[in-house]
């Protein structure tokens, strides 16, 4: 049995003000939007069309959750987003006014900038070496 991790549930506030970040200022792309009920829907989003994990954008639905949004690993870096082009993807971070952490520096791995997303989630993007 071949084993991979799928989907990565982020939990957010808004199903489609985190449609609108992850689609139109990280680029990613809008994999799956379908309604399951009143409240809920199953909104998947990736990096790239091939990409064989996504991230399930899972809208907070009740106060617990709530206060998860945007700290869902303690403060640290949660997620990490490799590229082929660090200078192309951080041009956009910055053209997009996306909050930068950490500058961009070279680590023994690649180049990686620390960002936040609307919630306060911080990711690593990295060009690895």
């Amino acid at each position: 049995m071949k084993r991979k991790i799928a989907h990565i549930a982020l939990v957010v506030t808004d199903y489609d003000e985190a449609i609108d970040f992850y689609v139109n200022k990280l680029n990613f792309v809008l994999v799956e939007d379908t309604v399951l009920d009143e409240n809920k829907r199953w909104v998947l989003v990736s990096p790239d069309i091939g990409n064989s994990s996504s991230i399930l954008l899972a809208k907070a639905d009740n106060e617990e959750q709530q206060c998860f949004v945007g700290n869902q690993s303690g403060g640290r870096v949660f997620l990490f987003l490799n590229t082929d082009s660090f200078q192309r993807d951080y041009q956009n971070l910055l053209n997009h006014q996306i909050k930068i952490i950490k500058e961009p520096v070279e680590q023994a791995y690649g180049i990686v900038v620390v960002f936040e997303d609307l919630y306060g989630n911080l990711w690593d993007l990295i060009e690895p070496k």
